[in-house]
């Protein structure tokens, strides 16, 4: 029997789990960096003097980059080997974070994050590409579990980490440590990969080709949604109303970017997103889910911990420990979440965003009946059930989205879904960090209001997402009493 790894008659590689664990450890640094940067932006605001639209490009550029070059570099993966690509996205996430770290301003600081964005989209791809690759039947579910887990654990110890670093490095400087700890990690996976991860025989390698990753589209699908982001990131500090024309030109470059996927379509060519996936309900309902989902529930790390720190006074320890109960309530409630959704199906998903939304609420409530430097002990319990929701939402979303995909198209769909929740992310830090920011400036300080106000608006848009599941559920309904 065949020991190539990229035979289908390969016997298992003795080092796969050692490989699986430089898989992980590279997987929860990228994740990590999601959730770490949001109890550093009050320090990165004191040392660098970073205005609120800094603060917004330094957590949603990340996401944005992130999301638009995992479906390209996925794509980069399955032609020239996933070793290949993945030492590539590592060495350019090691010094995107030492730049990071080293900015002398907020400019230098957003492009580094951006950079890092990218890198962290490369790897990402690559990470599940070498679990398919490493592993068969209940190995490989076993080995999918552990990456599920491992997201969570990086959720969960993102904020509480960051505090930690900002705290031993200080208030002015310890933000910089929160982008070093990636070098050191990265470096030791580095040399860990290139022992452990196996290569990719050359005569298996694919051309590279430029339409191999539509360009166009990429170009089209990033332009709108970055034109879509400025006027709002910018709000504050573009005065006038002519930055809103830009929502319209973000209108039209989505639409021309949907016209360019199916001519690439009809032409038989690559497309960067593949529309005919989103024929299948079950697929384009968890796309549109997962969109407005991510555009609402990030954006709770992001207000909640300048809120603490920036009108409550917390440190950043303090502030991390405050969006913990979120994050553990998320990190528990997946395991179970994957366990049960093939019985409960997509009203798990639906309990879930009631369950964020109620949460959200009950966390708004909380801040206003207890303001002051209470609110973080009074929040606890409404922002663990919003944790557990999110935990029944996002991984069982992923699970029924991808059910009546082909396994033919299954990678591609999963990429598309990804960056569906990456570009959500980033809009929705967009939008409700501009709301905040607005009501702070307008009301000279009032955090509190700025915050409610902020997390209502997040709030709104976690109950767009529940009133999409209930109409698809009520039609589902209707159709089957018709049958």
């Amino acid at each position: 029997m065949s020991t190539d790894p990229f035979s289908d008659q390969y016997q298992p590689d003795p080092r796969r789990w050692k490989a699986l664990a430089v898989c992980l450890v590279v997987g929860f640094m990228t994740l990590l960096d999601v959730s770490i940067v949001n109890v550093a932006l009050p320090s990165i605001e004191k040392g660098l003097g970073a205005t609120s639209a800094d603060l917004s490009w330094v957590v949603s550029g990340y996401a944005l980059t992130f999301g638009l070059v995992l479906v390209p570099a996925g794509r980069v993966g399955d032609a020239r080997g996933r070793k290949t690509t993945f030492l590539v996205g590592l060495t350019l996430f090691v010094v995107a974070s030492a730049s990071c770290g080293f900015a002398q301003g907020p400019g230098m600081l957003v492009i580094s994050r951006l950079v890092q964005g990218v890198a962290g989209g490369i790897l990402s791809p690559q990470v599940s590409g070498l679990i398919q690759l490493l592993f068969r039947g209940a190995e490989r579910g076993r080995a999918f579990g552990m990456f599920a887990a491992t997201i969570g654990i990086s959720t969960a110890v993102g904020p509480l980490l960051g505090g930690i670093l900002i705290q031993l490095g200080g208030v002015e400087h310890g933000w910089r440590w929160v982008f070093f700890v990636n070098v050191p990690i990265g470096i030791v996976a580095f040399v860990a990969a290139v022992r452990l991860i196996p290569a990719r025989p050359a005569d298996t390698k694919q051309p590279l080709r430029a339409s191999s990753f539509d360009p166009l589209g990429v170009l089209l699908l990033g332009a709108g949604v970055v034109a879509l982001m400025l006027p709002l990131v910018q709000e504050r500090q573009w005065p006038g109303a002519g930055k809103w024309w830009l929502l319209v030109v973000a209108a039209v470059l989505v639409v021309a970017f949907v016209f360019w996927e199916r001519h690439q379509g009809r032409r038989g060519h690559q497309q960067l997103i593949d529309l005919s996936l989103f024929s299948l309900r079950s697929y384009s309902l968890g796309c549109v889910i997962a969109l407005v989902y991510f555009a609402g529930f990030t954006t709770v790390f992001f207000i909640y911990t300048l809120y603490v720190q920036q009108g409550l006074g917390y440190s950043a320890l303090m502030a991390g420990l405050a969006v913990t109960p979120f994050a553990l309530g998320s990190a528990v409630s997946a395991k179970i979440g994957g366990d049960i959704v093939n019985r409960v199906g997509r009203r798990l998903v639906i309990g879930g965003l009631l369950l964020v939304f109620l949460g959200m609420v009950g966390t708004i409530i909380a801040a206003h009946l207890v303001p002051g430097q209470h609110v973080g002990y009074a929040a606890a319990f409404p922002m663990l059930i919003a944790g557990v929701g999110s935990g029944l939402v996002i991984s069982p979303n992923l699970t029924l989205s991808l059910d009546e995909v082909p396994v033919s198209k299954a990678g591609i769909a999963g990429g598309v879904l990804q960056t569906g929740q990456r570009i959500g992310s980033a809009a929705g830090i967009a939008l409700v960090g501009a709301v905040f920011f607005a009501q702070v400036a307008s009301t000279h300080g009032d955090w509190a209001k700025a915050f409610q106000l902020g997390l209502s608006t997040a709030a709104l848009l976690v109950l767009v997402a529940l009133a999409v599941g209930l109409a698809d559920q009520i039609a589902e309904r209707r159709s089957a009493v018709m049958r």
